[in-house]
C-alpha cells in the first residue's frame, strides 16, 4: 500500500491546540504566501525596481541594493515567474516559497514587541509604512516591513521559523499576544 503525504505548516504544532481569536495584538501565520527572491543584474537595478512596483498584486519587500522578495497572497508563483522571466537576462530569481515563512504581527503595542527582539527603530516617522529592511529578528535573519499603521510582516526561512514564532510568542505575552492562521 502507498504511502501518503499530507502537507503540514512548519508551524503547525506549535500552534495546534493555542489557536485564539484574535486580541488587539495578534500574529497571524500566512499559509499560502508566494515569495521569489529576486537579483537585478548590475546597471539594470532601476528598471528592474520599476517593473517589479508594476506587477499588480504583489508587494515588494527591499533586502538589499538590487535585491528584493516579490510577494504575494493572490498571484501564483508561475504567473510570477512568467512575468519575470518576460524581463530577460537583466535578472535573477527563484522561488523560495516553500522555504520561507511569512508572519503578520498587529496591534497597537506591536513596535514595543518588536523592540524587544529586534535592534531598528521602527518609529513611525523612520520607518514608513511600506518600508522594509533584512535584518535581525530574535538572532535570527529575516525581512521586516511595515504594511500597516500598526502592522508588520516578518518573511523568515523555514528552519528558523519555530524558534522566531516561539520566541515572538514570548515577548508578546506582556500584552496578551494570540497567534493563529490567517
Amino acid at each position: 500500500m502507498p504511502v501518503t503525504y499530507a502537507a503540514r505548516h512548519v508551524l503547525e504544532d506549535h500552534i495546534s491546540g493555542f489557536e485564539a481569536a484574535p486580541n488587539p495584538h495578534h500574529v497571524s501565520i500566512l499559509r499560502s504566501t508566494v515569495v521569489i527572491s529576486a537579483l537585478a543584474h548590475a546597471g539594470h537595478e532601476a528598471d528592474i525596481e520599476e517593473a517589479l512596483t508594476n506587477l499588480e498584486d504583489t508587494h515588494l519587500r527591499f533586502c538589499a541594493p538590487g535585491e528584493w522578495l516579490v510577494i504575494s497572497d493572490s498571484v501564483s508563483a508561475e504567473t510570477i515567474e512568467r512575468y519575470l522571466r518576460d524581463l530577460g537576462p537583466r535578472l535573477s530569481f527563484v522561488d523560495q516559497s516553500d522555504g520561507r515563512v511569512v508572519l503578520a504581527i498587529r496591534g497597537p503595542r506591536v513596535r514595543s514587541i518588536l523592540a524587544k527582539c529586534t535592534a531598528l527603530d521602527l518609529h513611525p516617522d523612520v520607518f514608513a509604512i511600506g518600508q522594509s529592511t533584512n535584518c535581525q529578528i530574535c538572532h535570527v535573519a529575516a525581512n521586516l516591513a511595515r504594511t500597516g499603521q500598526d502592522t508588520f510582516e516578518i518573511i523568515v526561512m523555514r528552519s528558523f521559523a519555530g524558534f522566531l514564532f516561539d520566541e515572538i510568542s514570548e515577548m508578546g505575552r506582556e500584552f496578551a499576544l494570540t497567534a493563529g492562521f490567517a
